[in-house]
Formats: structure tokens, C-alpha cells, sequence
């Protein structure tokens, strides 16, 4: 998968959100909380790095082009180097299952938060075009 890819993937994820953070770096959030990051520096671009469970991390890393991701392998997060040697069927099922992690982990307000539908707006109340009321006045 390429970038935009990627991107589009995460948007379609519901409630998340994206933003550049670190200079170069193009973050994908549930609830605030970050479940994917690619790198979009010439250095290191492409570089996708997403939480993973304990479990997923150890076979992960065992894998060729994947290594443990920079600062936040000890949260069991993981970087897949490109030319990415994940299959696109297979990278959506990581960046979904890593989706699912972070959202779980949310506090139970902020769950219930995004589950309930939008609230819905009050309609704008109609002025009334009654006549003047005829209190106080002496005839």
C-alpha cells in the first residue's frame, strides 16, 4: 500500500482522525489517541509504524521489514520499512486490528462517545408572528 492509500484506509475507519505531528509525520487517532503513523520526511518516507498486541508484536518483528518501531516498541508498536512486504489484505487487518487496540483502551465516557450517533441539533424555533399584547394599555 501506498501513502495515500494508507490514508484513505485509516479515514474510512470511523471517528478517526489524521494530523502532521513531529514535523513529518502523518498520525492517525482514535478518540486522540494514536493507532498508525507514516513518516512523510524523504528519510524515512513511507515508513508505517502501528500499535500491535504483546502477541502480534513478537511475530511481527520476526519478520523481514518489519522491525520494532523507534521510542515505542516497549507499547508494542512496530514499523514496517518499504518497500512494504505486507500484502494490502494483510496491511488493512493490522492498521484495523490496531485501530480496535487503541479504541478498547479508550476510557469507557469517550467509548460511549463514539458509539452514541451525533447528537441531534434543535431545529431553530420559529418567531411567532402574534400581535402585540394589549396588557397594560388603558383605552
Amino acid at each position: 500500500m501506498d501513502i495515500d492509500a494508507i490514508r484513505q484506509y485509516c479515514l474510512s475507519l470511523p471517528h478517526t482522525t489524521e494530523k502532521i505531528q513531529w514535523g513529518g509525520d502523518l498520525v492517525f487517532k482514535v478518540g486522540g489517541k494514536m493507532y498508525a503513523a507514516v513518516a512523510l520526511e524523504d528519510r524515512w518516507l513511507g515508513r508505517l509504524s502501528f500499535k500491535s498486541t504483546p502477541e502480534g508484536f513478537a511475530e511481527l518483528i520476526e519478520r523481514e521489514g518489519i522491525e520494532p518501531a523507534a521510542y515505542a516498541a516497549r507499547y508494542h508498536w512496530v514499523t514496517v520499512v518499504p518497500p512494504h512486504c505486507l500484502r494490502d489484505e494483510e496491511m488493512r487487518g493490522l492498521l484495523r486490528a490496531a485501530y480496535d487496540i487503541v479504541r478498547a483502551a479508550l476510557p469507557k465516557k469517550m467509548q460511549q462517545q463514539l458509539s452514541s450517533p451525533p447528537a441531534r441539533q434543535p431545529k431553530p424555533r420559529r418567531t411567532s408572528r402574534r400581535k402585540p399584547s394589549r396588557r397594560g394599555k388603558r383605552h
